[in-house]
């Protein structure tokens, strides 16, 4: 019988459905094969196994508290999605007839889904006119509401550790897939972001960025790689910090990790539940009354957000809610990071498709 675990395959099942065709190409190397006879266990719960489950053939039974609630069948519109995806387990999965399914580390799809979906700027058009003094990119930097959370000693010790960095026009500064290492803010010059796709290998134009723009934070938040190329238009000058004092100078500041209890606090008080997972997540299992803006969508959709709200947001790990809140923060949209997720939700403020 033929292996029916191929690229296509893959592309039918929800989240990695939303992964680019390289990425699938290369989650395929990645998956584990499990065949299983009648009545042997898939997880059971109560388990904390951080793994996507699906069903490939046969039909699994899932139990809670020894009664099946449900039976799933391959090839079925439920089958899509990893099966009772939640930590712990709320019920245990158990195999009704032989049965095949795949495991995919949690962890490893979320990094690539962060990677996938951080990787689309926002293109605006420059004013030509943009000053270019040498402290006109300070200033700009330090007038956004991230940096004033910033503590003075951290900004002051921000600005003694970045170093200056000067390049030609045609220079590459970053290159899509090399490990994250700096995080750059343009001093002088202008650069182009570009994508390379394997339809356009030659990269497709993602944006213009001039003084006072900042890139690189995507791949040190999510610890991958890069996720576009970053190429000089003109001659310039950078300021450059590395990855180390990113992480401890200006990226944890900005991050306000929350608790449940404190989440539903701030919502209680007018705030409002923002969910960067895909559609297809969401719709699963989701916090009630949540607003679902995936994280590739969220700097194009920024500017449609209440400014004059405060947003609590989550994912399924907290890797794409805390990279969704360095991007709002720069935006002047005060922002929280759910500790552990969905997951992390009673179970009463949960609602399921």
């Amino acid at each position: 019988m033929p292996n029916p675990i191929d690229a296509a395959f893959l592309k039918q099942l929800t989240p990695i459905n939303s992964l680019n065709s390289e990425n699938i190409e290369d989650l395929l190397g990645k998956v584990k094969t499990h065949h299983l006879k009648p009545g042997k266990y898939l997880f059971k719960q109560g388990d904390m196994d951080k793994a996507h489950v699906y069903l490939v053939e046969g039909s699994v039974e899932l139990i809670s508290n020894g009664k099946t609630v449900k039976t799933i069948e391959a090839g079925s519109e439920e089958a899509r999605h990893p099966l009772a995806h939640t930590f712990p387990r709320t019920v245990s999965a158990r195999a009704a007839s032989p049965a095949t399914l795949i495991h995919v580390n949690s962890d490893m799809l979320d990094i690539m889904l962060t990677w996938d979906q951080t990787g689309s700027y926002q293109v605006e058009a420059l004013d030509e006119s943009d000053d270019t003094d040498g402290t006109d990119w300070m200033t700009r930097i330090l007038q956004t509401r991230a940096f004033h959370r910033i503590p003075p000693s951290n900004i002051q010790a921000l600005f003694m550790r970045m170093e200056p960095v000067n390049f030609k026009a045609g220079d590459v500064v970053i290159e899509q897939d090399a490990p994250g290492d700096y995080f750059y803010i343009i001093k002088e010059g202008r650069c182009l972001v570009t994508r390379s796709t394997p339809a356009n290998p030659k990269g497709v134009k993602l944006a213009t960025l001039g003084v006072g723009d900042s890139f690189g934070e995507e791949a040190l938040i999510s610890d991958t790689a890069r996720n576009a190329t970053v190429t000089m238009l003109t001659n310039g000058s950078l300021m450059r910090l590395n990855k180390e004092d990113f992480n401890s100078l200006l990226n944890e500041p900005l991050l306000n990790w929350v608790d449940y209890d404190e989440a539903r606090r701030i919502v209680d008080e007018g705030g409002l539940w923002l969910d960067v997972r895909l559609p297809d997540e969401h719709k699963t299992k989701h916090i009630r009354n949540s607003i679902n803006i995936p994280l590739i969508f969220l700097r194009m959709k920024a500017n449609s957000l209440d400014r004059d709200s405060r947003y609590v947001i989550y994912c399924d790990t907290g890797r794409r809610s805390s990279a969704a809140s360095f991007l709002l923060n720069e935006k002047n949209i005060e922002t929280f990071v759910l500790k552990g997720g969905v997951d992390a939700a009673d179970a009463a403020d949960i609602e399921e498709g």
